[in-house]
């Protein structure tokens, strides 16, 4: 496995630099500053995706909020998605709050789509999302991103919390596989 992963390391194209990415998630922070201000959210970081985005968003987040965790997967550290697994729920109670859903990428918008029905469900007052990448395909997706970092052509990427098999979460930029 070890060997796959340096060839993919090794041949990928690079999309964004590290500088290019932590100047749009400048832009994401300043913009969600601005938005949710007097709203007192909770922020929900999808496990492990957005563990990046997240922790690198929360150091330029002025506004006063709280953290919790959700873990819905599509993808189980494979390169295409299946059906929802639940392993992780919030601890924080989400009836009456503002939610703002911290994610690495909007790809299809599947797990995003369960995450806001869940969150809804639990009895938020209104759900948001922030993604660091948006992934631009031939079709809507069912949901979209109120916060985005950067959006990016059609291939598997990897680095920022993406990942190609369960590695290369922490490839500093954002990058294509060849293949």
């Amino acid at each position: 496995m070890l060997e796959e992963i340096k060839h993919v390391q090794a041949t990928a194209d690079l999309l964004h630099s590290e500088q290019e990415v932590e100047a749009a998630i400048d832009k994401m922070a300043q913009e969600i500053n601005t938005a949710l201000a007097d709203r007192n959210p909770l922020l929900l970081c999808v496990i492990n995706g957005g563990i990046v985005t997240v922790g690198k968003l929360l150091t330029r987040l002025t506004i006063p909020l709280t953290v919790d965790s959700i873990h819905a997967s599509r993808y189980q550290n494979q390169t295409s998605g299946g059906s929802i697994k639940w392993l992780v729920k919030p601890e924080t109670p989400l009836k009456d709050r503002t939610v703002l859903i911290v994610d690495d990428i909007l790809d299809e918008g599947i797990t995003l789509e369960v995450i806001y029905q869940y969150c809804r469900e639990q009895g938020a007052t209104a759900v948001y999302s922030a993604v660091l990448v948006d992934k631009i395909l031939d079709h809507e997706k069912p949901v979209t991103a109120d916060f985005i970092g950067l959006k990016v052509e059609n291939r598997y990427l990897f680095g920022y919390g993406m990942d190609y098999k369960g590695y290369l979460r922490n490839a500093p930029g954002i990058f294509a596989c060849k293949e």
